[in-house]
């Protein structure tokens, strides 16, 4: 499925659906100039968002980034952005598609879980050095505590995430080939800050941001709180990338009829939980409250999770009628504090 979902390399994954060339990559923006409204009037802003405690990685004492970071935002008052309707429709959402958990049982007993795992290592697991990353110069050139007990994701991607638990560092790895030392992209964080990528650089996701802030894990829905915004891949994306992400697509011209990277959606609120399970609805009240960020190019509205026994079928099941045009696409852009922190306000 991983195979399928990412398919090409990054820079040329929608050329064959658009048609267009390579250009020069634009810098991020906060927010895409909204359609004219009756009345007139610029982009509307929300109050300031509190942040509240989030909680720790299990195995560790890290969080995924500070609690003011951009992957806790509270975006359940945003406003709703000018361009929802199209995004909506150009995702296949408003044709009938659902949601599709990317994660979860896979019933093969040699790969028994799908979706994308991670690992936890001390600070003394020893490291080595990529000798050959296809993306050089977008990548971060340190050594990765990289080894045998390293979990890979199954599939075309061959995510890996390690985190240092020592330190609170973040190892993301793309098309990981640990004998050869080689991978298509390698890129690292430090957990306790809001720094983030240098602009129009790439990480594993396409998007520049990290993926593991952006799964879904057992242990937090099986606690009732997922306090984080989720992962989601959509087919085709925007030339241009929003706050937080760091890297678009590589195509020009701007094409404001598909959702860039960084975008931001969140299900509507009047979206019924009644009668659902315990855990599906903690994962919609973070839908509702977080949302979902555009973060790869995939299959439309496929939502990231990790690869771990736990995950209840029936859930999953349940996450499986959820309509994609329950969601709407929201302006977070008055919470950025500068272009390049992850810091929200």
């Amino acid at each position: 499925m991983d195979a399928i979902r990412k398919g090409t390399p990054r820079t040329l994954a929608a050329l064959s659906l658009i048609g267009v060339g390579l250009f020069a990559i634009p810098a991020c923006v906060s927010q895409f100039p909204p359609k004219p409204a009756p009345g007139g009037g610029g982009t509307p802003t929300t109050p300031p968002v509190t942040p509240g405690a989030v909680g720790t990685l299990p195995g560790t004492n890290c969080t995924l980034f500070p609690a003011n970071n951009a992957w806790h935002i509270d975006i359940s008052h945003a406003p709703v952005s000018s361009h929802s309707r199209t995004w909506m429709t150009s995702t296949g959402a408003t044709g009938g598609t659902k949601l599709h958990p990317d994660f979860g049982p896979s019933f093969d007993p040699a790969d028994p879980y799908y979706g994308i795992p991670y690992t936890v290592v001390s600070g003394s697991h020893p490291k080595i050095r990529i000798v050959s990353f296809e993306y050089n110069n977008e990548s971060d050139h340190v050594a990765y505590p990289l080894g045998s007990d390293t979990k890979i994701e199954s599939g075309g991607d061959h995510h890996a995430l390690i985190v240092d638990k020592n330190t609170c560092r973040l190892y993301e790895t793309y098309h990981t080939n640990i004998p050869a030392r080689t991978a298509s992209a390698g890129a690292t964080w430090d957990l306790r800050s809001n720094a983030l990528r240098p602009d129009n650089w790439t990480s594993g996701d396409l998007a520049g941001l990290p993926i593991l802030p952006g799964l879904l894990r057992v242990d937090e829905v099986r606690a009732g709180r997922v306090d984080h915004a989720t992962r989601v891949t959509f087919n085709v994306t925007d030339s241009r990338h929003l706050w937080p992400a760091r890297h678009p697509m590589q195509l020009e011209p701007p094409n404001y009829s598909v959702p860039p990277m960084g975008q931001r959606f969140r299900l509507k609120a009047n979206y019924p939980l009644t009668g659902l399970r315990s855990d599906t609805q903690t994962i919609l009240r973070a839908f509702k409250k977080y949302g979902v960020i555009s973060a790869d190019n995939g299959w439309d509205w496929y939502i990231g999770g990790t690869a771990e026994p736990g995950w209840n079928q029936a859930m999953i099941e349940e996450l499986l009628q959820v309509p994609a045009n329950a969601f709407e696409a929201v302006d977070v852009s008055s919470h950025m504090v500068s272009p390049s922190s992850g810091q929200y306000r």
